[in-house]
Parts: C-alpha cells; sequence; structure tokens
C-alpha cells in the first residue's frame, strides 16, 4: 500500500511540474506576443518533443505565413501608390491639353475653332481610354471581375473582333493581314474578355509600337489555339522582355504605354487557362502570342 502512494505521490508531482512547465510557456508565448511589434523576425522556440513543441512549431508557421501576407500587402500598398502617382500624371497631362484648347475657343477664328474641337475631342478620347483601363484593372486586382465562360468558335469571334478595327487601321495608313483559317476551332473563353486582349493587343501595337504593318495569325495544334499578333513598329529590347506584362512596367522603349495594358492582358488570359509570350526582334517584328485550351466537339 505504501508502494503505490508513493508511486500516486511522484505521479502527482509529475503533473503539477508538467502544468508548471505548460503555466511558464504560456506566461513565456503572452509576453513574446507583447513584443512581437518589437521583434517581428523572431520565432517560438520550445525545448523536447511533446505537445508543448507540436503547438510551438504551429506556432511559427501562423507566425511565418502572417510575415508573408504582410510582405505582400505591403508591396501591393506600394504597387497602388505608384500606380496613382503614374497615373495621375498620365491623366493631368491630356487633361491640362484639353482644359487649354477649350479655352482657347473663345479667341481663335472659326477655323482655328474647328481644329481646336477635334484636338479637344481627340484629348477626351484618350483620357476615356485611360479611365477604362484603370478601372479594368481595379476590377481584375479587387476579384470583382466575373466571367461568363461559354464555348465559341475563336476564328469566328476573332474576325468579328478584328473587323471593327479595319476602318481605323486604313485612315491611320497601316496595312493589316488576318490569316484566320475558315475552320471551326472552339476555345471556352469569355467573349468581353477576350475581346480586351485582342483590343489592348491592337491598340499597343497601334500607338505605341509605331508600326505600318499588323499581322493576326491563329493556329493549333492538338492541345491549343495559338493567336499571335505582330507588327513591325518599334521592337523591345531583349533585357526587357521578361518584364513587359509586369503593371506599370514602361521600360525605355517606350512601346507599352502606360504599363497596364499588357498586365491586364496577361491577367484575363490566365483566367482563361491560357498562357503569352512575346518575341522582338531588333528591325523586323515583334509578336505577342497567347495560347487558349482547344475543346474537341462532336459533331
Amino acid at each position: 500500500m505504501r508502494v503505490w502512494n508513493i508511486v500516486f505521490l511522484l505521479i502527482c508531482m509529475a503533473e503539477f511540474l508538467y502544468i508548471l512547465r505548460i503555466r511558464k510557456q504560456l506566461a513565456e508565448w503572452l509576453a513574446f506576443l507583447k513584443n512581437l511589434h518589437r521583434t517581428p523576425e523572431r520565432n517560438f522556440f520550445v525545448k523536447g518533443n511533446d505537445i508543448l513543441a507540436d503547438i510551438n512549431f504551429e506556432l511559427n508557421g501562423i507566425l511565418e505565413e502572417s510575415r508573408r501576407q504582410f510582405v505582400k500587402l505591403q508591396r501591393a500598398e506600394n504597387a497602388n501608390q505608384q500606380l496613382l502617382t503614374d497615373l495621375s500624371h498620365d491623366v493631368r497631362t491630356p487633361l491640362a491639353s484639353l482644359i487649354g484648347y477649350l479655352e482657347s475657343l473663345d479667341s481663335g477664328s472659326a477655323k482655328e475653332q474647328e481644329e481646336y474641337i477635334h484636338i479637344a475631342y481627340r484629348k477626351a478620347l484618350d483620357l476615356q481610354e485611360l479611365t477604362d483601363t484603370l478601372f479594368q484593372w481595379f476590377k481584375l486586382v479587387s476579384g470583382e471581375q466575373r466571367y461568363q465562360m461559354k464555348i465559341y468558335d475563336i476564328n469566328e469571334l476573332t474576325r468579328e473582333i478584328i473587323i471593327e478595327h479595319i476602318p481605323a487601321l486604313e485612315k491611320l495608313g497601316i496595312s493589316f493581314y488576318a490569316d484566320i483559317p475558315d475552320e471551326e476551332w472552339f476555345v471556352k473563353t469569355d467573349r468581353m474578355a477576350y475581346a480586351r486582349i485582342i483590343n489592348n493587343l491592337l491598340s499597343n501595337a497601334i500607338k505605341h509600337g509605331k508600326c505600318s504593318f499588323i499581322e493576326v495569325a491563329l493556329s493549333r495544334d492538338e492541345y491549343r489555339v495559338l493567336v499571335c499578333i505582330s507588327n513591325n513598329g518599334n521592337t523591345i529590347p531583349e533585357s526587357e522582355l521578361p518584364f513587359i506584362f509586369e503593371r506599370l512596367y514602361k521600360g525605355d522603349c517606350a512601346c507599352t504605354g502606360n504599363g497596364l495594358g499588357l498586365a491586364i492582358v496577361r491577367e484575363l488570359i490566365n483566367a482563361m487557362s491560357g498562357e503569352i509570350t512575346v518575341k522582338s526582334v531588333p528591325g523586323e517584328r515583334t509578336a505577342f502570342c497567347f495560347a487558349l485550351p482547344f475543346i474537341v466537339r462532336e459533331k
């Protein structure tokens, strides 16, 4: 009987010591959390391999994930601040010009007034395009973009989109060639998003590529449909190609606009399970090619 009393006493002492250890560990954790803002890179540390060590391991994992999310949020905030700074400059320039021409209407001759109105109209269109681009970008990064994914014949869909650009291209003196097969090639896409991709790539070639020739060509293999839009305008330095789809990236060649158009293109293509590449050969042409999954439909 005396032996059992000793065993019971030892068990009680062990539990008491373990409770003390737990209380000490909890106190250390509490102190650590209270001072976490002073030493954000520090981790918990617990000796042994019992349940306290397991809890400690999980807490450290939570801390690491929180740090990653914090860094990600900081980068996003800095990028958004830079975005607003750059775009405010982009808005002020055409806006100041627009106001200037409108103010000149009262003092100009009839011929000058007509010219001022045409210029002001073009500046207003530039502002509209800029605000549309900004609105589209914030919808994408905020997760508010909603897609109506349906199956389309991409050849017919592409024809419908590019035909709207023909009059503008002719007016600008830009030669155009379309290599689009008569076959039906089906992909799953959002009609508006796909139109935005084509429009952005064509607009980039016209406004920033300063080209005189544009080609749109579609091809496919067993699994993918490849859409290539190429032009003979300003080429992109090889050193800038890896960054060309990053938001706000403008580089030194002034051939990518405000740095949002191509970023939007990549985001939209990613949403359609596709991928985009760019190839630019100095003195020849620049080609943006994106691939979308090909869907086989039974007849």
